[in-house]
């Protein structure tokens, strides 16, 4: 039997998976800038625009996701029960 999100942590699992979201595309984010500047400095201009598109998408996945989040929990709605994690 699986246990939910909520039950594990006190927080409703669209909140942790926002959370979730907004760390994996920051991390993907740095992780793309570097391979950008490593394509740069091997001159491979081609792959070099690819990591920075992959760069600019992850961030913006970032900030969707954080405006949600911040939406989400302006409304109460981050924290299950009385509002205080277990």
């Amino acid at each position: 039997m699986s246990t939910s999100t909520t039950e594990t942590t006190g927080t409703r699992d669209v909140t942790y998976d926002l959370i979730s979201v907004v760390y994996h595309a920051l991390q993907g984010a740095e992780t793309y800038q570097m391979y950008e500047q490593d394509a740069k400095q091997e001159g491979d201009q081609e792959a070099a625009a690819l990591f920075h598109e992959a760069h600019q998408a992850s961030r913006q996945w970032a900030d969707r996701a954080k405006t949600l989040l911040g939406q989400r929990m302006s409304q109460g709605g981050g924290l299950s029960g009385s509002g205080q994690r277990s």
